[in-house]
């Protein structure tokens, strides 16, 4: 009897708490319902929003070593790493969007690349190489469909002084204006090494 006792008190505990939840007494005014939820949706948004912000730094992006060995290794000798104002973009200012909506579609579709990670895909400089113009081209597209959305967070053609580029860049880029041409169109590889045949890929994207 007295062994029995705990589970008896648990399922009148657990009864207690539905029936609570079902039709509330007056003990349990529909006010105080309401503020438990509302603070349990704050604390849900809040923690929500903190994962997805402490995988969105570039510290979380290099614990794979596929990244940390590979590109990372290449983007630090570039100008976007290291520069005489000091002022970097890291792994998710070019490959994470800014905007809520975007970014969570970003995210959603980082799972396959988490799914990979696990099946070592690439976990090999050798894996790593072969994979590379496919994984470029899929960049590259990504980046050509959105108008280099997340270039143009710090590029911006409209706040360009064109006076104090240099002649080849200024020429470059009036004609890109008419063009109606995109950042990645004419600056892949600016982050990365670029693959083998990545010119006749850029003319097979060019052309879709």
């Amino acid at each position: 009897m007295n062994d029995q006792a705990p589970d008896e008190n648990k399922g009148k505990l657990i009864q207690r708490v539905w029936g609570i939840i079902r039709k509330p007494s007056a003990r349990y005014a529909l006010g105080t319902l309401l503020t438990v939820g509302f603070v349990a949706g704050v604390v849900f948004w809040g923690s929500f929003n903190w994962s997805l912000e402490l995988t969105n730094n570039e510290e979380f992006c290099i614990t794979c070593h596929e990244m940390k060995d590979n590109v990372y290794q290449e983007y630090k000798q570039t100008i976007h790493y290291s520069n005489r104002s000091g002022v970097r973009a890291t792994c998710p200012d070019c490959h994470v969007p800014k905007t809520w909506v975007h970014k969570i579609a970003r995210k959603i579709q980082a799972s396959n690349e988490l799914y990979h990670h696990f099946l070592g895909t690439i976990d090999t400089r050798e894996k790593y190489e072969a994979k590379r113009l496919k994984l470029a081209k899929n960049e590259w597209r990504r980046m050509k469909e959105t108008d280099s959305r997340e270039c143009r967070n710090c590029h911006n053609f409209d706040y360009m002084d064109f006076t104090v580029q240099e002649k080849r860049s200024r020429k470059r880029h009036a004609v890109a204006i008419e063009k109606g041409s995109t950042c990645i169109d004419c600056h892949k590889g600016i982050a990365h090494e670029l693959p083998k045949s990545a010119f006749e890929a850029e003319k097979e994207i060019s052309a879709k």
